[in-house]
C-alpha cells in the first residue's frame, strides 16, 4: 500500500459514496484534496513522497472521478461535512489538509467550522476568495478572442479523446505523463452514442462555479494554525495565433493590471494569516505538485 499503488476504498457519507486513495504509511494523518475536476489519482505521483512521515489519503469530492454524482449538496458547509464525515469513516481525529485549486475554499471553510479537526494546512495554488478576479478577468483584452482550429471527430477511443485533451489545454500537455491517463481516465464515460465525454455533468459544474468560485466568501478563521501558502506567478504564454498587436496588448495588461492583482491576492491572505507562510514561484505552473514537485515537497 505505497508507492503508485495505494489501496483504493470507498466510504459513506451524507448519503453517498465517495471514493478514497490510501498510500499508508505513519505518523500524523494528511489528506490531499482536489481542485475541480481532479480526482484522487491526482496525487498518486506526489502522495507517496510522503509516506516515511505521515499516513497519506487523498479523497476525491462528490461528483468527480469515482464518487457518487448528486444532483445536489455543493455548497461549502456540504463538502466539509462530506471530509469530517470521511475522517469520521477512517477513524482519523486530526489531519493536514492539504489542498490543489478549488480546495482552498474546502480548506478554510473546514478550519473555520471544525478548528480542532486540522493540524495544518497546505494551500497548493489554491485560492479561497476569487470574487475580484472576475473583475480583472474582464480587462483581459484576449477574452473574447477565439483562435481557430479545426472541427475533429467526437472522441470514439480512450486516446482520441486525450489527444484532444493535449491540444485545448497545453498547460497539461507542458506536463503530461502517465499520471494524466489514469486521472482522466476516472473522469470519462462514454455516452449513448459511444463517444467519450466528461463524468461530470455540466449542471454539477455550474453548481461548483456558483457556490465556490463567484459568490463564497471566506469563513472567518478563530484558530492560529500552521499555513503553508504554495502559488505560482503564472504568465501566458501567447502563441504565434495571435497578433503582435494582440500580444502587445496582453503583455500590458499582464504588467498593469493581472500582476498587481496577483500580489494583492498574496497581501489579503496574509492579512488574514499573518502567520502563513508564503511561496511563490516565478513562473509557476497552476499543478505546482506536479510541475515542481521537488520544490512544493521540500517545503
Amino acid at each position: 500500500m505505497n508507492g503508485s499503488n495505494p489501496k483504493s476504498d470507498f466510504v459513506q457519507v451524507n448519503g453517498i459514496s465517495l471514493h478514497y486513495l490510501d498510500w499508508g504509511g505513519s505518523g500524523p494523518t494528511l489528506i490531499f484534496l482536489t481542485g475541480m475536476g481532479s480526482s484522487a489519482y491526482i496525487f498518486n505521483k506526489f502522495a507517496p513522497r510522503f509516506t516515511d512521515r505521515f499516513r497519506v489519503l487523498a479523497l476525491t469530492r462528490r461528483g468527480h472521478g469515482d464518487s457518487d454524482c448528486p444532483e445536489t449538496g455543493y455548497d461549502p458547509d456540504t463538502l466539509v461535512d462530506d471530509i469530517r464525515q470521511f475522517m469520521d469513516a477512517v477513524n482519523i481525529e486530526k489531519a493536514v489538509l492539504a489542498g490543489h485549486s478549488l480546495a482552498g475554499v474546502e480548506l478554510t471553510h473546514f478550519a473555520g467550522t471544525h478548528p480542532e479537526r486540522v493540524e495544518k494546512l497546505v494551500y497548493l495554488d489554491a485560492l479561497d476568495d476569487r470574487r475580484r478576479e472576475r473583475t480583472i478577468m474582464e480587462q483581459n483584452p484576449l477574452k473574447d478572442v477565439q483562435i481557430p482550429r479545426e472541427e475533429s471527430a467526437p472522441p470514439r477511443t480512450f486516446e482520441e479523446y486525450i489527444a484532444n485533451v493535449k491540444r485545448d489545454v497545453p498547460e497539461f500537455a507542458a506536463i503530461w505523463s502517465g499520471l494524466w491517463d489514469e486521472e482522466f481516465s476516472h473522469g470519462v464515460i462514454v455516452n449513448e452514442e459511444g463517444i467519450y465525454v466528461d463524468r461530470m455533468p455540466a449542471s454539477v459544474g455550474k453548481m461548483i462555479v456558483e457556490n465556490l468560485i463567484k459568490d463564497y466568501t471566506p469563513k472567518r478563521v478563530d484558530a492560529v494554525i500552521p499555513i503553508l501558502y504554495v502559488i505560482g506567478n503564472r504568465k501566458r504564454k501567447l502563441s504565434n495565433d495571435y497578433s503582435e498587436e494582440q500580444k502587445a496588448a496582453y503583455e500590458k495588461f499582464d504588467l498593469d493590471v493581472r500582476e498587481p492583482f496577483f500580489w494583492s491576492v498574496i497581501a489579503e491572505f496574509q492579512g488574514r494569516f499573518p502567520h502563513a507562510k508564503v511561496i511563490v514561484i516565478p513562473g509557476g505552473h497552476h499543478y505546482c505538485f506536479i510541475a515542481h514537485d521537488e520544490l512544493v515537497h521540500a517545503e
